[in-house]
């Protein structure tokens, strides 16, 4: 069973919520040994500061060139000397009981690779805690994010995941893919005979400090990665990942049906609009949540089919390279 863990931290140019991360880490109840690995990759805003305000903690930090999240994690787990790796993004924040929750779920029932839910905190706007709810809900994803009603093998996201020494050594860590690089290396996991959890109390407080149009790009980024991904490892391509482009199409059709005076299929767009409105609005506790709500839901199917769609045509359709097609998708 894990005696140390090594939290690892990339950071870049985000000085300030990496403080609040940091805050939150000291203020971890119960918690066993832990020391905290701080990969600044290349930033021009600098965490050197952020960093000296938290010396009570056993804390390191490393700076480097630009090599992107996957590299800098893979970094920090050389550097660091616990037994599990715990990835965290800087924009989270934990909650209070997160460690002790890992240690106890790790102690019952041991596994390589762990993944746990993301939420929204009070304190976040509206957009930070609309985002939150389409991206977690089950009636927006399937709860593939992590969720007790997930509808396919669970993949951790490197937001929140953890990862053995014995995992990281044999794997080698993150590929050049990004977004993407954490499914990519659980499915590596998995064809090594490793075995992934998820674990409901390993809470984090995902801040996503993001406009709607950068929200946008992100999604469309996940959707070609996705797509370069099932190219790579057809067999664990699934249904679930085309929901996206048909609830696009279906909301095409109803347009056009509408135009030729077809209501029926509009009145069901309508419908499941309201209801994510509505279940939304009850989560967020806000009554602004029915319209940010149907406005969010519009952007991720949208953009997430997109780059979907555009990844299948090009890689199982062409037959193109992903790394000569799609290059902006890879750090060097």
């Amino acid at each position: 069973m894990p005696e140390l863990y090594s939290f690892i931290i990339p950071v870049y140019n985000r000085p300030d919520e990496l403080g609040e991360l940091l805050h939150s880490i000291a203020q971890l109840d119960q918690a066993p040994l832990f020391e905290v690995i701080v990969i600044d990759d290349g930033s021009t805003l600098r965490s050197k500061e952020i960093i000296e305000r938290y010396d009570f903690l056993d804390i390191h930090y490393y700076f480097k060139e630009n090599t992107g999240p996957g590299d800098s994690r893979n970094f920090g787990m050389r550097k660091a000397v616990g037994d599990y790796f715990i990835i965290l993004d800087s924009d989270c924040i934990l909650a209070a009981d997160y460690l002790s929750s890992v240690d106890r779920a790790l102690n019952e029932h041991f596994v390589d690779c762990f993944g746990g839910p993301d939420a929204a905190h009070p304190s976040f706007n509206l957009r930070q805690r609309t985002i939150s709810f389409i991206m977690t809900s089950f009636w927006t994803t399937g709860g593939i994010r992590g969720n007790k009603k997930n509808i396919k093998r669970f993949e951790p996201r490197s937001f929140n995941m953890g990862l053995s020494r014995k995992a990281f050594e044999q794997s080698l860590g993150f590929g050049h893919l990004h977004p993407g690089e954490d499914p990519e290396l659980v499915h590596r996991l998995w064809e090594m005979g490793f075995k992934t959890s998820f674990i409901q109390n390993a809470l984090v407080y995902h801040k996503r400090r993001i406009t709607w149009s950068s929200y946008a790009r992100q999604i469309y980024r996940f959707g070609l990665a996705r797509s370069i991904l099932n190219s790579w490892r057809p067999q664990n391509a699934s249904w679930v990942f085309w929901l996206p482009s048909f609830m696009v199409l279906i909301g095409i059709c109803s347009i056009g049906l509408f135009v030729l005076k077809y209501y029926e299929l509009a009145y069901l767009v309508l419908a499941y609009a309201l209801f994510i409105a509505c279940v939304g609005m009850l989560k967020i506790k806000s009554i602004m949540a029915l319209v940010t709500v149907p406005w969010a839901f519009g952007i991720q199917s949208t953009a997430y089919a997109i780059g979907f769609f555009q990844g299948w045509v090009y890689l199982r359709v062409l037959k193109r390279d992903p790394k000569k097609e799609f290059s902006h998708m890879f750090f060097n």
